[in-house]
């Protein structure tokens, strides 16, 4: 049996979320018996896991725990991917999911433990499969409100839309995973996606926008030494696609000369930087030599292909992208079938109700904040209104108190006019009767 597929899913560049740096207790079992399992899980695809599986299994069967089964279960799944032995891989999964179905409080295990199994159902092209899980876990997860298995669910369907080379829709949804990455505070899954984006837009020729992300996944290398590989190895590949040689020749021995490089990485995805490097440095004999390494036809194909092409004879290289066509079309009538269209319209839609809510939510808010504002709006008017009021009484007292004061004033006025009238009257009367007087004496006279 082979262990083809182990090789790939060591790193690659999907960048699986369950990484070494996340290797965490969430079955919150004894430190022993942890130190254990982590061991194991470092080491996930070594046969050698089969045993220490079944004894961690047969201890959780002896002492009725069903957190050690799963333990073993969770060790023992990669393992039979590993050696093709999927039926088995489907039986282990399924228990764990028995052990699990009530258990809200274990719901992070279960759903990262979900995840990577739909990663390995990918790698054997069962797409249809990957994407029951991923809508499965998306429908529990907005049941129970927990992000972190929404954050899983649309991490999975971008993986897939990304095989399907719909790039567009693969970045929608590692946005949206990325978004409950942030909501179920998980930030350590936040570079990896950030790789998983960049990729997509290397593939878009969107270079800046991919450039964007490679930065922002390099600033989690400090927590996660990995990360700085799979961001160097994404840098590789955007140099490559626009030939920009000495940056991708810097990278590529910067690559080289890291441990971490061949620890972090399959033979297949080496192969493939070699085969960059080889055709940049036009060294085709040796790419092509290289080329025929490749485990998978479809990556050979796709290689040849380049490289015939940067040699310009294009009649090998049109007989290799013919292959390369032939290989997609079998895949695609595999994976493109009625029930992953629908799965595919289900997990849409049920985004586009979720987009819906918040949506009518923020219409409610702004509704709402609208009639505060109207509110106090009119409250201001009114409060300007009193004041202008205000304003105008007291122009109006002042006025009246001035009318008040002049009507004062001239009644005053009219009163001592009256007096000096009255005097100058009583001074008339006085003479006039002094006047009859001297006339009355005058005729006695």
């Amino acid at each position: 049996m082979r262990l083809r597929h182990a090789l790939i899913v060591a790193v690659g560049l999907l960048a699986s979320a369950g990484g070494r740096a996340q290797i965490v207790n969430r079955l919150r079992v004894d430190s022993d018996t942890f130190e254990r399992y982590a061991y194991g899980r470092m080491q996930q695809f070594n046969p050698a896991n089969l045993r220490l599986a079944d004894s961690l299994y047969t201890v959780g069967t002896e002492k009725d725990n069903f957190r050690y089964k799963c333990l073993g279960l969770s060790l023992e799944f990669p393992v039979r991917f590993a050696l093709e032995e999927y039926d088995r891989m489907d039986e282990a999964v399924a228990e764990i999911k028995t052990l699990l179905e009530g258990r809200k409080d274990l719901r992070e295990f279960y759903f990262s433990t979900l995840h990577e199994y739909c990663e390995l159902l990918l790698h054997i092209g069962r797409m249809s499969d990957a994407m029951l899980e991923a809508r499965a876990m998306e429908r529990l997860a907005s049941e129970e409100k927990k992000p972190a298995g929404k954050m899983y669910a649309y991490r999975i369907v971008g993986l897939i839309q990304s095989y399907r080379e719909n790039s567009y829709l693969a970045i929608q949804n590692f946005e949206r995973a990325a978004r409950y990455c942030k909501e179920a505070r998980a930030e350590q899954d936040l570079p990896n996606l950030h790789i998983l984006m960049a990729q997509e837009y290397i593939r878009l020729r969107q270079f800046p926008a991919a450039e964007d992300y490679c930065i922002k996944a390099e600033s989690y290398q400090d927590f996660f030494p990995s990360i700085r590989i799979k961001a160097k190895m994404t840098r590789a590949y955007l140099y490559n696609a626009q030939k920009d040689w000495p940056r991708f020749w810097r990278c590529y021995d910067e690559l080289m000369a890291d441990p971490l490089y061949e620890m972090q990485s399959d033979a297949d995805t080496r192969y493939g930087m070699d085969i960059y490097f080889l055709i940049s440095r036009e060294r085709f004999s040796e790419a092509l030599s290289k080329a025929d390494s490749l485990s998978i036809p479809r990556d050979r194909y796709d290689k040849k292909h380049g490289i015939y092409a940067a040699q310009g004879i294009y009649d090998r290289a049109y007989s290799e992208l013919r292959g390369l066509v032939n290989e997609k079309d079998s895949i695609y009538i595999k994976t493109q079938n009625e029930d992953l269209a629908i799965l595919d319209a289900e997990m849409n839609n049920a985004q586009l109700r979720e987009d819906a809510q918040r949506l009518k939510a923020q219409n409610q808010m702004t509704i709402l904040l609208g009639f505060l504002v109207m509110f106090a709006i009119a409250f201001a008017s009114i409060l300007v209104q009193q004041w202008q009021l205000r304003e105008n009484l007291e122009e109006m007292r002042r006025k009246n108190n001035e009318a008040l004061a002049a009507r004062r004033a001239f009644q005053k006025a009219m009163d001592a006019k009256e007096s000096e009238n009255d005097y100058k009257i009583k001074i008339l009367q006085n003479r006039t009767t002094n006047v009859l007087t001297d006339y009355e004496d005058f005729l006695h006279f």
